[in-house]
C-alpha cells in the first residue's frame, strides 16, 4: 500500500478491531429495542474522519457551473436513469446527472456486451450530455456499473474471485491491484464508475449476498476498504489519482445491510447504534479517508427505518460526523421503498441526504415530480445545491469536463488489455491464495503423472465457477465460448497433469489413482440467493451418492468445492479424502490446479494460503454464526484453514438432519417437472376441475378445465410474502402454457383482503391459440396493489369454458430488461 489513512493503519495492526483468529474477535451486537418508532441516535459512536475532497479551485469552478445552471439542469443531476430505459435524446433533454447499467442491461437490449458495443454506447450518451443546445453550460453524464470481481460485464473481462474468497487471502496488496485491474479494463469500454467496493459485514449466511462481503468479522473489511478505493481511483493526492487509468469508486451499502434479521435482502437490522458503527460502519471511515467519491444507501432498514430516508445517517452522520464529502447515491429504486414514497416520487430521500436517485425506469416521472418541488420549496434549494454541489465535484475530480468522448481517451477500446495475460496472472495469484484447504487425508497433492478422473457440473463450467453477477445478474448458464480469456477448472487441471479424463458423471472405464470431483450452488444473486438453512443437499439428491461409490471404490476423492457461503457438507466431508472451499474463483480456473496438483518431483508448486473468514457451521440449521458469540460453537472456526505444511485431522463428522428441516427448494418456483413446490396448495372457485397431462414429459403438467361461466385457480403457501424488491428488479412472472380458452384470461397476484389482486388481461393470442407458450408479466406490473402482503403469487381468472394447461409457474429473471405488461 502506498498511503495507509490513520483508520486504516489501526485497523491493520488489530488495534481498532480484531485482526485474526488469533486475536480477540468482534463480540456479537448487543440486543436493542424496536419498539420505538425512531432508533436512537447517538453521534458520538461514530469515529470522526476527515474526507479531504474540498479543493478550493474545484470548488470555485463549482461556483462557475452552479451559477450557469438552470433550476432544471440541477434536478437532471440528481437523477440517474438504466441505459435500457433512457436513450441519448432523453438525456439531452432532461440534462440527466447519470447514467447506469444494471445487471442484465448492456447495450442493444443484450444482458453483456463486446468491446466495440459498450464503447459506442457510452459515446453516444457522453455526447448527448454535452450537446450544449438550449443551455449556457452543458454537463457531462457519468456512467455508472457493478464491477465487483473485476469487469464482469464485457466479453472477455477478467473475473476475479468473488468477496468471499478475497477475504480468505488476507491480502490487501493484491486486492489493490485487482482494483487497479478491474479500473483499466472499465476503463477500456468507457464506463468512469463502478459500483464497488462492498464494506458490508455480513452477519447471516442465509442471505444470498454473502459471497459479496469479505468476512464475517469487521476486521478483514476494514482493512481492504481503502485498498480497493486506492486501487479503483489511484491515490489521493498523488499523481495517479484518478488518471485515465483509474475510475470513481462507490464504498456501499450504507448501512447494515449485511445483519438484516434472517439475512433477508432489503430486511431490518435490528442492533443498537454502537454495533451498527462498530460492526457494519468498519468499512466507511477508511474508503472516505483514501478518497471516495461516492457512497450507495442500502436498501435495507435500521431498526424500522429505511436507511435510503434515514436523515439521521445520511446527513448528520456520514456527511457531518465522518465528514464525507462526496455524493450518495440510492440503490435500485430504493427510494420507493421509503414510508409515503413511490418509484416516481419522493422528496423524502433527498431530504434525508441522499443526492442522486437511482431511478433506472422511474426517472421520467421522478424527474417530474422532483422538479415540481423544487419549484414549490418542499425541497429547499440549499439541500438540491449541496447534492449538485457534491456530485459535480466528483466529476470535477475526475475530470470529466477535460476527457472528450470515451472512445477519444488513452484506454478505450484497448481490446489488448481486457483478460490480458498480466491481468490473468493476478487473478490466478488470487484464485491460489482464496482456496482454504478443510480436510486432507494425504491425497494432496496429486502426482502431475497420476491417472486423475475429474467429474461433477463445475469442472468444466467457467459460468458456474463465477457465480452470480458474471456477464448476467443471476451469472449461470452460459457456455465457457462467452470467456475468451478464462480457462475453467478441468482446463486448470488438463494443463497441470498429464492423464486426466473428464466424466461428469464420475463414471469410468479403467480404475482412476485419484478423482477430483467439483460441485456446489448454481450461481444468484441478490434476494433470489437468500435460503432458509444452510445445507447443500438436505435430502441427498445431488452429489453425494457419487462421493460415496467412488469411496466405496477405494478411489481417493478430492472435493471441491463452489459456493457463496459457508454450508453444511458433512456427508459430502466424510465422504471425501479432501476436501477444498474454493468459494466462486471467477474465469482463472487454473489457480485451483496451481495448489491441487504437484511438481514433477511431487512437492507442492503453491501450497495453501486461505483462511476461512467466515465461520463454518457444525449443523444445518445453526445459525447465525460469528466470531465472538456467546454459543460460539462452529464445525470450523474463523480463521481455519490447513496447508501442506500445517496439515489436521477431521474426525467423522455427524450427518443427523433435523426432522423439522426440508429442503431448500427455491421459493421463487411454484410449479415445475409434473410438481407443485414445498407447501404451495391449488386454491378454485367456479366449476374447475385439475388433472395432468404431458408437455416435455409424461403427466409434467397441471391442466384447469373450466365449465359454464369461467372461475379461478391460484397458487398458494397460505402465507403472506413481500414481492415488493422483485417488483423493484427485473423480474417476471413467467407461466409455460397451453390454452384453448377462448374468452379473455385475467392472469396475475392476489393479496390480503377481498378484491385485493392485479392482473393483466390476456387474448386468446396471447395465449398461444392453444400451442405452448411462454407468458412473461413484469412483476412491476403489479405495483397498483399492495405487493408486500402477496398470499397468492400465481392467480388465473377464465370468464368462460376451455382448459389451461400449465407445466412451469415461476420468478425468472428479464433478460432484456424491459418492462412486459401484456395488456397495455
Amino acid at each position: 500500500m502506498r498511503y495507509k489513512s490513520s483508520w486504516y493503519a489501526l485497523a491493520a495492526a488489530g488495534l481498532l478491531l480484531s485482526a485474526c483468529s488469533s486475536t480477540e474477535p468482534v463480540e456479537g451486537p448487543s440486543p436493542v429495542s424496536t419498539d420505538a418508532a425512531e432508533p436512537a441516535t447517538e453521534p458520538s459512536v461514530w469515529p470522526a474522519v476527515e474526507s479531504n475532497l474540498i479543493d478550493p479551485s474545484i470548488e470555485a469552478r463549482i461556483d462557475e457551473i452552479m451559477a450557469k445552471m438552470t433550476l432544471e439542469q440541477k434536478v437532471g443531476q440528481v437523477i440517474q436513469a438504466d441505459n435500457g430505459s433512457v436513450t441519448p435524446e432523453e438525456v439531452r433533454q432532461y440534462r440527466l446527472g447519470s447514467v447506469l447499467s444494471g445487471g442484465n442491461s448492456a447495450p442493444n437490449g443484450k444482458p453483456y456486451a463486446s468491446v466495440e458495443e459498450w464503447v459506442a454506447a457510452t459515446d453516444a450518451f457522453y455526447a448527448a450530455s454535452v450537446d450544449p443546445e438550449g443551455v449556457e453550460i452543458a454537463i457531462p453524464i457519468i456512467w455508472g456499473i457493478d464491477a465487483v470481481h473485476g469487469h464482469n460485464n464485457v466479453i472477455g473481462g477478467t473475473v476475479f474471485p468473488h468477496n468471499i474468497g478475497l477475504g480468505a487471502m488476507r491480502n490487501p496488496a493484491l486486492i489493490e491491484r485487482i482494483a487497479e485491474v478491474t479500473a483499466t479494463e472499465l476503463r477500456v469500454t468507457g464506463h468512469d464508475w463502478t459500483f464497488a467496493p462492498t464494506v458490508a459485514v455480513p452477519r447471516d449466511d442465509r442471505w444470498g449476498r454473502t459471497y459479496e462481503g469479505f468476512a464475517e468479522d469487521p476486521e478483514v473489511v476494514a482493512s481492504y476498504s481503502a485498498a480497493i478505493v486506492e486501487g479503483l481511483q489511484g491515490v489521493f493526492g498523488a499523481d495517479d489519482f484518478l488518471d485515465e487509468t483509474h475510475v470513481i469508486s462507490t464504498a456501499k451499502h450504507y448501512l447494515g445491510d449485511g445483519g438484516t434479521e434472517g439475512g433477508t435482502d432489503q430486511g431490518d437490522t435490528k442492533v443498537s447504534e454502537a454495533d451498527l458503527a462498530r460492526i457494519h460502519g468498519a468499512g466507511y471511515p477508511p474508503a472516505i479517508e483514501a478518497g471516495a467519491l461516492s457512497i450507495m444507501a442500502t436498501f435495507s432498514s435500521w431498526n424500522g427505518t429505511k436507511t435510503t430516508g434515514d436523515k439521521h445517517l445520511l446527513t448528520d452522520v456520514l456527511k457531518g460526523r465522518m465528514g464525507f464529502d462526496g455524493f450518495i447515491v440510492s440503490d435500485w429504486n430504493a427510494h420507493g421503498q421509503i414510508d409515503g414514497c413511490t418509484n416516481e416520487d419522493c422528496p423524502e430521500a433527498l431530504i434525508a441526504g441522499i443526492d442522486m436517485y437511482m431511478a433506472p425506469d422511474s426517472w421520467k416521472a421522478l424527474y417530474e415530480n422532483t422538479l415540481a418541488q423544487a419549484r414549490s420549496g418542499e425541497i429547499p434549494m440549499a439541500r438540491l445545491d449541496d447534492a449538485v454541489r457534491r456530485i459535480l465535484r466528483a466529476k470535477l475530480h475526475y475530470g470529466l469536463f477535460d476527457e472528450g468522448r470515451p472512445s477519444e481517451r488513452p484506454l478505450a477500446g484497448r481490446t489488448d488489455l481486457l483478460g490480458s495475460p498480466e491481468h490473468r496472472a493476478v487473478a490466478r495469484q488470487a484464485v491460489r491464495e482464496s482456496l482454504v484447504l478443510l480436510k486432507n487425508d494425504g491425497v494432496l497433492p496429486i502426482a502431475p503423472t497420476a491417472n486423475i478422473l475429474v467429474a461433477g457440473d463445475g469442472a468444466d463450467s467457467i459460468s458456474k465457477q463465477s457465480g452470480g453477477w458474471t456477464l448476467t445478474w443471476q451469472g449461470g448458464g452460459l457456455d465457457n465460448d462467452e470467456f475468451p480469456n478464462g480457462a475453467s477448472i478441468l482446463d486448470g487441471l488438463a494443463e497441470a497433469a498429464s492423464n486426466v479424463t473428464h466424466s461428469p458423471d464420475g463414471s469410468y472405464d479403467e480404475k482412476p489413482d485419484v478423482a477430483i470431483v467439483v460441485f456446489g450452488e448454481d450461481p444468484y444473486a441478490e434476494f433470489r440467493g437468500d435460503v432458509a438453512h444452510l445445507a447443500y443437499d438436505v435430502d441427498g439428491s445431488k452429489e453425494i451418492d457419487l462421493l460415496r461409490k467412488l469411496q466405496a471404490d477405494g478411489i481417493p476423492t478430492v472435493s471441491v468445492f463452489l459456493s457463496g457461503r459457508p454450508m453444511w457438507v458433512n456427508p459430502e466431508l466424510n465422504a471425501s479424502d479432501a476436501f477444498v472451499a474454493a468459494w466462486l474463483p471467477g474465469s482463472e480456473g487454473t489457480g485451483v490446479a496451481d495448489v491441487l496438483v504437484a511438481a514433477a518431483d511431487g512437492t507442492p508448486r503453491h501450497d495453501f494460503t486461505g483462511k476461512l473468514s467466515y465461520s463454518w457451521p457444525k449443523s444445518p440449521d445453526q445459525g447465525p454464526l460469528n466470531v465472538g458469540d456467546e454459543t460460539y460453537d462452529p464445525l470450523f472456526a474463523y480463521g481455519y484453514g490447513l496447508s501442506y505444511a500445517e496439515p489436521g485431522e477431521v474426525a467423522t463428522l455427524d450427518e443427523t438432519v433435523p426432522d423439522t428441516l426440508q429442503a431448500s427448494g427455491n421459493t421463487n418456483v411454484y410449479f415445475s417437472d409434473g410438481s407443485y413446490s414445498a407447501n404451495i396448495r391449488v386454491f378454485k372457485s367456479g366449476a374447475v376441475s385439475e388433472s395432468r397431462v404431458d408437455h416435455r414429459a409424461q403427466e409434467d403438467a397441471v391442466s384447469f378445465s373450466f365449465g359454464g361461466t369461467g372461475g379461478w385457480v391460484s397458487f398458494s403457501d397460505g402465507g403472506a410474502s413481500d414481492y415488493v424488491r422483485e417488483s423493484n428488479a427485473d423480474i417476471e412472472l413467467l407461466l409455460t402454457l397451453r390454452s384453448t380458452l377462448t374468452a379473455p384470461v385475467s392472469i396475475g397476484m392476489a393479496c390480503e383482503g377481498d378484491d385485493c389482486r392485479s392482473t393483466r388481461e390476456l387474448s386468446a393470442d396471447d395465449l398461444g391459440n392453444g400451442d405452448w407458450t411462454d407468458v412473461r408479466i413484469s412483476l412491476s406490473c403489479f405495483n397498483d396493489i399492495d405487493l408486500s402482503s402477496i398470499i397468492a403469487p400465481v392467480y388465473i381468472e377464465a370468464r368462460g369454458p376451455g382448459e389451461i394447461a400449465i407445466s412451469e409457474a415461476r420468478l425468472v429473471e428479464d433478460a432484456d430488461a424491459a418492462e412486459t405488461c401484456p395488456g397495455d
